[in-house]
């Protein structure tokens, strides 16, 4: 259980690549008001107080020299950072073709494949723009150094809606057991009157659906380990080798945990977050999310 190198903590694996299409930006770089941080450094630093002490940011290419800049020297100085760069061209040789005629990347899945090379045994997944409040890290850290199972921190839906607009989520399915069974993509939820409402991707009809109140929502924080990157490797070849570029499709993160929780090559424990979830979709919600975080850290050190 030990990540070697690291002591008996996980690393931490933020996926940070994306583009940012609905916000109008690179949102993983912009500063909070008032703190002078991204929410990825606030995770980073909490993550670090839980024990972490080995980071694996997954960028794209245009923002790296930024990252360097900016970021880097405000992470904690205990802790060490590797940078993955997430391209559309890195495919198996045989897929180049593929790759010339893609305009956007991959998917979550390709990101966390490019951070294979830094990887050590265990890892805690994250991505850049989610908050995940600040006693995230210390429940994946504890479960990860009690268990072999996987694990993933998952919220009130509740507690993840936007002022701003409606949002997709990944609803929890989980066992008597406190186990994952699934995770139902439903977009575009939003709270009415009548209760919250959603829609079923259009591969499901894209009908509305009422959506349980009690329900929860996976946000992409899992703990896992080696075997996944291990799936992710052979599953990639196998997604390019059906991939149709004139209908696209994108290789999913929570499409291959699914894959080995119905392999039962894992299970994957679903914890329940102490905390409420924050996160920037829309730049409107900038100003909300900066507000509420400078309450939480406003002793934190520059």
């Amino acid at each position: 259980m030990t990540a070697k190198g690291y002591g008996l903590s996980p690393s931490l694996i933020v996926l940070a690549a994306g583009l940012g299409s609905r916000f109008g930006s690179s949102k993983q770089l912009e500063p909070l008001d008032g703190l002078n941080k991204t929410i990825m450094e606030l995770s980073i630093l909490d993550a670090h107080l839980a024990g972490v002490e080995h980071c694996i940011l997954v960028i794209n290419q245009a923002i790296k020299a930024d990252v360097e800049r900016l970021v880097l020297p405000r992470l904690p100085k205990g802790i060490s950072v590797d940078l993955a760069v997430q391209s559309i061209t890195d495919v198996p040789k045989q897929f180049a073709g593929l790759a010339q005629a893609r305009t956007k990347p991959w998917g979550t899945g390709q990101a966390l494949l490019a951070a294979k090379p830094f990887f050590k045994e265990k890892a805690i997944v994250i991505t850049a723009d989610d908050f995940y409040g600040r006693h995230a890290f210390k429940q994946l850290v504890s479960h990860i150094a009690q268990s072999d199972d996987w694990s993933m921190l998952a919220y009130p839906i509740t507690h993840t809606l936007s002022q701003s607009g409606g949002v997709n989520r990944g609803l929890c399915q989980v066992d008597q057991f406190g186990y994952l069974e699934r995770v139902t993509e439903c977009l575009n939820i939003t709270q009415t009157p009548l209760g919250l409402v959603g829609e079923l991707p259009e591969g499901s009809g894209g009908q509305p659906v009422n959506v349980d109140q009690t329900a929860l929502a996976s946000m992409t924080i899992w703990g896992i380990d080696s075997l996944l990157m291990e799936r992710l490797a052979d599953n990639f070849s196998h997604f390019l080798s059906y991939y149709d570029s004139a209908v696209g499709g994108e290789f999913f993160l929570p499409d291959q945990i699914q894959l080995v929780i119905d392999k039962k090559l894992k299970q994957v424990r679903v914890l329940t977050a102490q905390d409420s979830w924050l996160g920037i979709t829309y730049r409107s919600d900038l100003a909300q999310v900066s507000a509420q975080l400078q309450k939480l850290y406003k002793n934190i050190k520059e």
